[in-house]
């Protein structure tokens, strides 16, 4: 086995790839830019070079800055992780011609696989149904539209060099494709340093399954089954589980078979991602495209298989035979992942960028009879800047099925807080509650059809009113308590905590409340409800147990009330006294401000252009500016009719959050 291997990456994965490493004994190198010097992967490696400024351009995609660190530190290997240079060939290449091992498939197999078009010919040589496309590359964007039009909409515009759903749209009429083409061609060319573009059919109410291959340098290759990943948004995965609900074991045997068939084909000799549009109405499926590298959700397939993929990988770049026999490999129970994103899902998931000042995230292991795992590479107190992709962890369960699964990792959801950025946990809990997606009859298009308007939180069940309230009352006993023992200018605690009204939202619930040391009676309606906790003042989880339930929730002190948050809820509770609650009731409803004269950066991040002038008059729905963060560029458009007033920024320009970009008369 290696002595030494460097890791060409960043966050999660270079910390992922240095758990594997401490326990196979083997040491590990990390490179970082300006952003990431005190990360948590420079801190956990053994040794850590500095390779430049945080863009990515200017560090992590400078193959003689990566070369450089492996000679500077002895590395015998490099581990490039996923994104940045894990698919380039001309890496691959450059490696080998310095004699240093890619751990990672032969530069034959990336350049065959890892483009999307020579890819698709091949999978046809190969006889595996492909997806109706243009397997050309195509110049300009009036080319594209008439090409889009032969092909039927709708079609899917994507970069050849693409993956983690960066360079890619969907196209459903001319317009789309005259904004979608340069877009995509803006983004290719930004993310991978490679702006080809091809164009394919867009399969209505597709599925989205994938493959896992390991293979090795004596020929061996197996299939460790599939993942269905079909929760996207913005062609970006979102949640992904192992198996598929959809498959059958012939299907998933059909579909492992000619994805190692395809990795044959090409001496595949690492770990890969064989990818297939699949029907949910037939479960008939085609190749999509191969990623020739490991998959941000490798780590579903670990739960439940057992086999750790990173150390699969570093036994095979060290020319070890393969030691997984297809017959022998079982699926044991399911796993669920959730991509927990530095976004707000309350503001159509624009990006959130900003300082972690709390990061508490579930405990690892055993939890409601399943098992939790975390993949991160962030601390409490670690900025998430503008540079690199917004994911900031990946949340993990297994359980003996689906089920449990999911019962699982909504309650992991429940027990990890961060504070300093916008999440979309709330997003992903509320996902684990839906009914569609509980019943296991999803398609890529899931978020859309089901948040058509976005999302907005959802409205609390029955059962979760009454725990919402219950725990606010106890939060609110337990201040009342304490104003009284520190000043002792209030009544007795005993006549505080009868009688009380829980405003939650736009609800009045009477309450009575006796608390206790540790526990309350709450009295709603007719009913008595018992909780029993150990939370004091100041965590922001109330964590305990409610009417012989676990439960956990998230509970923010607010000038007046608190914020409540239970699985894509999230309420103001106002704890007060009846006659309080009578004067809330007649308080006057505050008119929102109108903002249609006004285009308000979303975001921090850099503004890419300004599509209008001065005296233009725009249309609702017309593109006014593209402001791009976190590698992804977002397209900004009117709200309302109007003639443009004054233009307050330029191209190339850095923009905060709500700033005032453009205003009509």
């Amino acid at each position: 086995m290696f002595k030494k291997i460097l890791i060409a990456n960043r966050g999660e994965i270079a910390v992922r790839v240095i758990k594997t490493c401490r326990r196979l004994g083997v040491q590990t190198v990390v490179v970082y830019s300006d952003a990431d010097a005190g990360s948590m992967a420079v801190e956990m490696a053994d040794e850590a070079v500095h390779i430049g400024p945080s863009p990515a351009a200017e560090s992590y995609l400078v193959m003689d800055k990566i070369v450089d660190a492996v000679k500077q530190t002895g590395a015998e290997a490099v581990h490039p992780g996923f994104g940045f240079l894990s698919e380039n060939p001309e890496f691959a290449k450059r490696l080998e011609k310095e004699k240093i091992v890619f751990i990672g498939p032969n530069p034959h197999a990336i350049e065959a696989m890892g483009d999307k078009i020579s890819s698709k010919k091949l999978a046809a040589e190969a006889d595996v149904s492909t997806v109706p496309g243009h397997m050309g590359l195509i110049n300009d964007t009036e080319e594209a539209v008439r090409i889009s039009r032969e092909i039927g909409y709708p079609v899917m515009i994507k970069a050849s060099a693409g993956g983690g759903g960066k360079g890619i749209r969907i196209a459903y009429d001319d317009k789309d494709v005259e904004e979608g083409y340069p877009a995509v061609k803006a983004e290719a060319t930004a993310s991978f340093g490679d702006d080809r573009i091809f164009i394919e059919k867009f399969i209505l109410e597709p599925r989205h399954v994938e493959i896992q291959v390991m293979g090795d340098k004596h020929g061996n290759c197996v299939y460790l089954f599939e993942r269905e990943c079909s929760i996207q948004r913005r062609n970006q995965k979102v949640l992904e589980e192992a198996p598929s609900p959809l498959l059958d074991e012939a299907t998933r045997k059909k579909m492992g078979e000619q994805a190692v068939a395809l990795a044959k084909a090409v001496d595949y000799d690492s770990a890969g991602t064989v990818e297939f549009v699949a029907s949910g109405k037939d479960k008939s499926f085609y190749f999509l495209e191969m990623n020739t590298r490991l998959q941000v959700e490798h780590p579903v397939t670990e739960m439940i298989t057992g086999v750790d993929l990173v150390e699969q990988m570093l036994r095979s770049a060290y020319g070890e035979k393969l030691n997984l026999d297809q017959k022998k490999l079982k699926i044991n129970g399911w796993a669920i992942e959730s991509r927990v994103y530095a976004e707000d899902p309350y503001r159509n998931f624009l990006p959130s960028i900003g300082r972690l000042k709390r990061f508490i995230p579930p405990m690892e292991g055993a939890l409601a009879g399943g098992t939790v795992r975390m993949d991160s590479g962030v601390r409490e107190g670690d900025e998430i800047s503008m540079f690199y992709d917004p994911m900031i962890a990946k949340l993990v369960t297994h359980g003996k099925d689906r089920d449990q699964a999911l019962d699982v990792q909504a309650e992991a959801l429940d027990r990890f807080h961060i504070e300093g950025i916008q999440d979309n946990m709330p997003f992903c809990a509320a996902v684990m509650e839906e009914k569609r997606f509980r019943s296991g009859d999803i398609t890529t298009a899931y978020i859309k059809d089901e948040f058509p308007e976005g999302f907005q939180g959802t409205a609390p069940t029955k059962q979760q009113s009454i725990m919402l309230t219950a725990v606010a009352a106890y939060v609110h006993g337990v201040y009342v308590r304490r104003a009284s023992q520190t000043t002792g200018r209030m009544s007795p605690v005993e006549e505080l905590l009868q009688d009380w009204v829980v405003i939650l939202g736009d609800d009045y619930v009477p309450i009575v409340l006796e608390l206790g040391e540790g526990e309350a009676s709450v009295k709603i309606g007719k009913k008595n409800h018992t909780f029993v906790t150990d939370w004091v003042p100041g965590q922001p989880l109330v964590e305990g147990v409610l009417d012989g339930q676990p439960i956990a929730m998230k509970v923010a002190d607010r000038t007046e009330g608190y914020v409540v948050r239970h699985r894509g809820v999230n309420l103001t509770a106002l704890v007060c006294t009846p006659a309080v609650a009578e004067m809330h009731k007649r308080l006057p409803e505050k008119e929102k401000p109108d903002l249609s004269k006004l285009i308000i950066s979303p975001m921090p991040g850099l503004v890419v252009s300004v599509d209008v002038e001065l005296g233009q008059d725009v249309q609702e729905g017309e593109a006014v500016c593209i402001v791009e963060a976190m590698k992804m560029q977002n397209i900004i458009r009117a709200e309302a009719n109007g003639t443009v007033k004054a233009i307050n920024v330029a191209a190339g320009d850095s923009v905060a959050a709500d700033a005032i970009m453009i205003e009509f008369e």
